[in-house]
């Protein structure tokens, strides 16, 4: 479990391809701290780390940590995200006593949405997501969506003839800081996973009818 409140960004050193694809990965984690077989979600994926070590690089010594991604999550997440060079949102699985400051968060994305437009509002910019038509009942005003492993606030939505939910955040120059949301433009895919609450209401109804 995760909590969508991201502690470090990672930058995909390399990707090798295998039976499933192999991704080092650069972090300011104290690579010691993590354990074979440990979890951390990037970008809204959690993933298992297979490997980690320390280079003695010429810009100081530098950690980093290896995962496998599987066909299956390669395609249920967004495009370009495991490009050598791309950054990721991490974050560590949640331990027993750590402050929950977002919502529970499982790591598994639900569909991919767009970003629509991208319009600063003083300090802050307030993005707008199109969510895609499977997940359009489950995203509500005022209801948590993490977006690329972010834990946020939903402003608005307005439903689209299409299906689509379009849903508006606010990111507040922090967030902006502390995430790779500063790279938000129209037309980026990001990775969206709804609110385990939602997930399991929406069970409950199909079971039901």
């Amino acid at each position: 479990m995760f909590t969508g409140i991201i502690t470090d960004i990672g930058t995909i050193r390399a990707r090798e391809e295998r039976g499933d694809m192999r991704l080092v990965i650069a972090t300011r984690y104290d690579v010691d701290t993590i354990d074979l077989g440990a979890s951390i979600a990037c970008s809204g994926a959690c993933l298992t780390v297979v490997d980690k070590g320390v280079d003695d690089g010429s810009n100081g010594p530098g950690g980093w940590f290896a995962i496998d991604a599987s066909a299956e999550t390669i395609a249920r997440t967004a495009p370009g995200m495991w490009d050598a060079g791309r950054r990721l949102n991490l974050e560590r699985a949640l331990r027993i006593g750590d402050e929950l400051g977002g919502h529970i968060v499982t790591g598994h994305v639900d569909d991919i949405g767009s970003i629509v437009s991208v319009v600063p509002v003083g300090d802050s910019v307030t993005v707008t997501v199109a969510a895609p038509a499977a997940l359009a009942a489950h995203i509500a005003p005022k209801g948590s969506v993490t977006v690329d492993g972010v834990s946020l606030t939903v402003n608005e939505v307005t439903d689209q003839p299409n299906g689509e939910a379009h849903f508006t955040l606010n990111i507040i120059p922090h967030t902006q800081a502390m995430t790779t949301l500063d790279e938000a433009a129209a037309g980026r895919p990001v990775n969206l996973e709804i609110d385990v609450l939602a997930r399991y209401l929406a069970r409950m109804q199909q079971v039901r009818g």
